[in-house]
């Protein structure tokens, strides 16, 4: 078992080496002021200004310049090859939430394995920010304030069924499945609730929703056990 690298109380931001630009930094930052870096993300957060507080992975892609620059007691190895630098990530934080960017994009297969780990690693709650979505696991109910027509998907990474208020395709009653029916492209018609029986629905919502879900996540215990 991977032992703990990083405790918080509060969020934390964690970057990884793929799609990020620095205001989504910026504004994870403003909410999780912890950072925490997988592996090559640290030259990126370094190169926006920021120093990380850990940086954790096989440091397959770490420059050799990046990691001069970084104390070493900083910086966390973790060489078996089995799991990610993101799931490394996960499996290395213990906070209320972790937000992540630079796991979206822009290789399609990094962001598959990115969304396989916030499903096989549910514990840990994490919201992935790219540059027009959040990315994030359906908690067994959760409540959000949206605004008339924006955007909510829900795309099944496992068998799962799921109810809904505020929604324009209501899904009571539905089963989802990835080989079977899928909820993308859904819209809110105001305040929306959703409530899922299982944690294998991810959830896609619009950047602008990214305040608000923090702060909704963070007032209840929204997750899996």
């Amino acid at each position: 078992m991977q032992d703990v690298i990083v405790h918080s109380l509060a969020p934390v931001t964690l970057i990884g080496g793929g799609q990020s630009d620095p205001e989504t930094l910026q504004d994870a930052l403003a909410l999780g002021p912890k950072l925490v870096a997988a592996d090559g993300g640290a030259g990126i957060a370094m190169a926006a200004g920021h120093l990380p507080d850990a940086v954790i992975g096989d440091m397959d892609s770490l420059q050799p310049a990046d990691r001069a620059r970084l104390p070493e007691n900083r910086i966390h190895p973790v060489s078996e090859q089995d799991t990610t630098d993101f799931e490394k990530c996960l499996l290395a934080i213990r906070a209320p939430l972790v937000l992540g960017l630079g796991f979206t994009g822009p290789r399609v297969d990094h962001q598959m394995a990115a969304f396989n780990t916030l499903v096989r690693h549910h514990g840990q709650r994490c919201i992935l920010i790219g540059r027009s979505e959040l990315v994030m696991l359906a908690p067994p109910s959760l409540r959000l304030n949206l605004r008339a027509g924006d955007v909510v998907s829900l795309f099944p990474m496992g068998a799962v069924e799921a109810k809904s208020e505020g929604l324009h395709w209501p899904v009571g009653g539905l089963s989802f499945a990835p080989d079977g029916r899928v909820g993308t492209s859904n819209r809110a018609t105001g305040p929306i609730w959703l409530a899922v029986t299982a944690p294998k629905m991810l959830l896609m919502l619009p950047r602008t929703a990214l305040g608000h879900l923090v702060e909704t996540m963070l007032a209840r215990p929204y997750g899996w056990d």
